[in-house]
């Protein structure tokens, strides 16, 4: 491994821009879409990049909490034109999928109770629960190889679906038993790379696998990223608690997401069960059901999945908005909590990456980082019963009795066309293998079609 460093521009900067900006509107698909994404361009066509190098990072990524896709692009970006290369990946990543969320955002609070509305999003909350399930299906078969991981998802989702324990304790002990159980059994939680194999066969890239990165890691570069990160990262939540007041639901909102920044390994599916607890029945922001379909807008648009939060935030200003006009709160509030949800991304990767270039196949780190998947699983199965319930079922219980925190259907109250689109998806997705996007139009006509002929459960 050389040590002279890489330059600090591997391709003209406007180059790399438009490569990302071309990127940054192909990001549909969830994480693995966008990682195939990056991939294509990054790695196989232009050379800019290594397989090696590529996965490298992206296993880093997956240690961190947040969207690993937005995360890598920060990281590449960074190997190729520095600071402010990895600030304009980053943000590009994001951009129009934050645009794109609060047109839509903005149409489902002002339109979402007319008749056609209803019934198109009557169509998208049944797809989603197909989606859900298919993404446990997803990361399921890929990380649970042996008895020991599906124990860790089975622990996992029945300490969130039958005990309600939190989902921060239950990310911290499934790293921490992981840690532990590769210490004496370490074949049973040391994961492969992540994507596959890390052969590359192709020209050499302009960022050479042997290269390091010309910033040097060191205590005053990292204590100075830390504080500006922070103070970039909080001074607005402050200002919104000076103005608004620290009860308003903007500081509320700032707060919240801020700490959801934080715990939301695994990805969008992982966390979203806990936001939508939260969300729905503490802070009364918005209904289950417009969980669901905002995560059925969340995907159709570009960029990580974890964007639904700012659908969440609009809806929650938009119906709590204090003294300001209600439009202008769901702006305000959805910009807030955007910012402050992928601010910690930039964050965690410049201070970070400069570790982690010259950090190669951490055993330790890795065994966290399968135990932390495999419970994963359990989270997004979590995630899919919440859904399936509040999607198929008029009403629920919760049932409480010691450590029990359940909550279940009243079966009497199912909804028979719901439950039909929902098989209808499922077929769909597992059987014909469509794409995400196909399947929710065809979803969203059904939902539609059943509106408009009076069908029950609409």
């Amino acid at each position: 491994m050389t040590t002279t460093g890489t330059p600090r521009d591997v391709v003209p900067f406007r180059q790399a821009v438009r490569a990302w900006f071309a990127i940054s509107l192909q990001t549909f698909g969830g994480p693995a879409g966008q990682i195939a994404v990056m991939q294509r361009h990054l790695v196989d066509e232009r050379r800019w990049i290594g397989q090696r190098r590529f996965l490298h990072a992206l296993n880093y990524c997956m240690l961190l909490p947040g969207p690993e896709a937005q995360q890598l692009a920060i990281y590449v970006g960074w190997l190729l034109n520095g600071l402010r290369g990895g600030l304009v990946a980053g943000t590009l990543f994001v951009l129009p999928g934050m645009i794109a969320l609060l047109v839509l955002s903005a149409i489902y609070a002002g339109y979402g109770d007319t008749r056609v509305v209803t019934a198109l999003f009557a169509g998208l909350a049944p797809a989603v629960v197909a989606i859900v399930a298919q993404a446990v299906w997803r990361v399921g078969s890929r990380a649970l190889n042996n008895p020991a991981l599906i124990g860790f998802a089975v622990a996992a989702f029945g300490a969130l679906a039958v005990f309600g324990v939190p989902f921060p304790i239950v990310i911290a002990v499934a790293a921490l038993a992981a840690w532990l159980l590769h210490r004496r059994r370490p074949a049973l939680v040391t994961g492969g790379a992540h994507g596959g194999g890390g052969s590359d066969d192709g020209p050499e890239p302009l960022v050479s696998d042997g290269a390091l990165h010309h910033d040097q890691p060191s205590a005053r570069r990292g204590l100075t990223i830390l504080a500006v990160g922070l103070l970039v990262w909080l001074l607005p939540v402050a200002l919104v608690a000076a103005l608004t007041g620290v009860g308003s639901v903007y500081t509320q909102q700032g707060l919240f997401f801020s700490g959801t920044a934080v715990v939301t390994f695994g990805g969008a599916y992982a966390v979203l069960a806990f936001v939508a607890q939260r969300a729905v029945e503490h802070y009364a922001w918005l209904s289950a059901g417009d969980m669901v379909r905002g995560l059925a807008l969340a995907e159709t648009t570009p960029g990580p999945l974890i964007m639904v939060v700012q659908f969440v935030a609009f809806l929650g200003a938009y119906h709590h908005p204090g003294g300001l006009d209600p439009w202008a709160a769901g702006v305000i509030a959805s910009l807030l909590t955007t910012w402050v949800t992928f601010v910690p991304c930039f964050l965690f990767i410049l201070l970070g990456a400069p570790y982690v270039e010259r950090l190669r196949g951490n055993n330790a780190l890795s065994a966290a980082l399968t135990g932390i998947t495999a419970a994963v699983v359990g989270v997004i199965a979590n995630l899919g019963l919440y859904f399936a319930v509040h999607t198929l079922f008029t009403e629920t219980g919760t049932i409480t009795a010691g450590p029990l925190n359940m909550q279940v259907p009243h079966v009497g109250t199912i909804r028979w066309v719901p439950l039909t689109i929902t098989i209808i998806a499922s077929v769909l997705i597992f059987k014909l293998t469509w794409s995400v996007l196909r399947v929710l139009g065809v979803c969203a006509l059904l939902g539609l079609a059943a509106g408009l002929a009076g069908l029950p459960g609409i």
